[in-house]
């Protein structure tokens, strides 16, 4: 078996390619939960196991939020007035509790994007490739 600089891994006739993930921390997700539900919410009202598919969906199924971590969040924007919540119709299935954003969840959640783009643009040029002083093998240059 070898292994090739584009991540590529040949083993006698077989032939595999090694897909590399993203290694996220729970950390830096958690950070933002309620900027992505709210922004979930700036698209059209919803409920939360559509949210999370969602979540998953544009993810490509990386990640999902953990539905007591969802319904935590959806708690603390509704009590801190960030969104409100109804009972849907029943005729379409299950009786499902939907949210909706407020105004003041819309105004917070711009602020959210744009506080995540000056924290974006700072961490890319702290960390970003080709913009430290370390090389790949971490040898300073």
């Amino acid at each position: 078996m070898k292994s090739t600089l584009t991540g590529e891994v040949t083993c006698d006739k077989m032939y595999l390619k090694v897909v590399r993930t993203l290694s996220i921390t729970a950390d830096l997700i958690r950070g933002h939960t309620e900027t992505i539900i709210l922004s979930r919410l700036m698209i059209s009202d919803s409920y939360g196991y559509r949210i999370n598919k969602s979540i998953l969906s544009l993810t490509n199924n990386e990640y999902e939020l953990k539905e007591a971590t969802l319904y935590s969040a959806f708690k603390r924007l509704e009590e801190s007035g960030q969104i409100t919540s109804y009972w849907g119709d029943e005729s379409t299935g299950a009786r499902r509790r939907y949210y909706s954003i407020t105004d003041m969840g819309k105004q917070t959640y711009q602020r959210l994007c744009s506080d995540w783009q000056i924290t974006k643009k700072m961490l890319d040029t702290l960390i970003g490739a080709g913009n430290n002083e370390y090389n790949i093998k971490g040898t300073q240059i």
